[in-house]
């Protein structure tokens, strides 16, 4: 596909294809919060009774959970691709909505393993921030702190629909042959979720890491302390007092 307004139609197309799947993702794309809890202690093996737990956890671990979400991901996607690739052009705006699906759940699982839930309106706020930024799109501080959640949402996800089209028509102009466009659509799908994730992963673990620092320090219990501090906390009966 080399003629501009070949390339210029079909951008609008994702562009619109994008918009729509990704407020429809901000609605009922939902990952369930305290389902992904049981998930990660059963799955994982992780000792922790909410997400604020996840903070007292070695960072290596919440990372591997991280890349194998965003694996799990990538290998959707790209089963995904090479389904609908095989209707070439035909099939590429409704791969586009499928695919912004399963990379907005992606990003939510990847909010929750670094302790970031999306319940408030700040935190749906930062949990479109860090689609933003998985995109490659910059948001301005401005943007952020002059509008509510409800009118904030919907401009960021322009932006981002904007973008994505545009590097999809550059990048997918090749699912043109059917049988070639399943390969295509695999591999391209596979690495859009790849890039996506990696980003978004960045976002969080910052953000993670962040918090962590300006947390207060843990009180030390009982168990942490030696035993000459233990028994310097006893009170032990005086040397010659006598039991009735």
């Amino acid at each position: 596909m080399t003629d501009p307004l070949q390339r210029s139609w079909l951008r609008g197309k994702l562009e619109d294809a994008l918009h729509r799947a990704f407020l429809r993702a901000y609605d009922t794309v939902r990952v369930d919060p305290a389902r992904f809890l049981l998930q990660l202690r059963s799955a994982h093996g992780l000792p922790i009774t909410s997400y604020q737990g996840v903070f007292a956890l070695d960072l290596r671990q919440l990372d591997r959970i991280a890349d194998e979400t965003i694996h799990s991901g990538k290998r959707l996607a790209g089963m995904q691709g090479a389904g609908f690739g095989l209707g070439g052009l035909l099939t590429l705006v409704p791969d586009m909505s499928l695919l912004a699906a399963i990379t907005m759940r992606t990003i939510q699982k990847l909010s929750l393993i670094y302790g970031f839930e999306f319940n408030t309106d700040r935190e749906i706020t930062d949990l479109w921030i860090a689609a933003a930024s998985a995109a490659g799109v910059d948001i301005s501080r401005e943007l952020i702190e002059r509008e509510v959640v409800s009118k904030f949402v919907p401009k960021v996800i322009q932006r981002i629909a904007a973008k994505a089209s545009g590097e999809a028509v550059e990048k997918w102009a090749g699912r043109v042959v059917p049988l070639l466009s399943s390969v295509v659509g695999a591999a391209l799908n596979y690495y859009f979720v790849r890039a996506w994730g990696e980003r978004a992963k960045k976002y969080f673990r910052a953000k993670h890491l962040e918090a962590r620092h300006n947390m207060p320090p843990q009180p030390r219990t009982i168990d942490a302390a030696s035993p000459a501090q233990i028994s310097g906390r006893i009170a032990l009966p005086p040397s010659n007092s006598t039991v009735s």
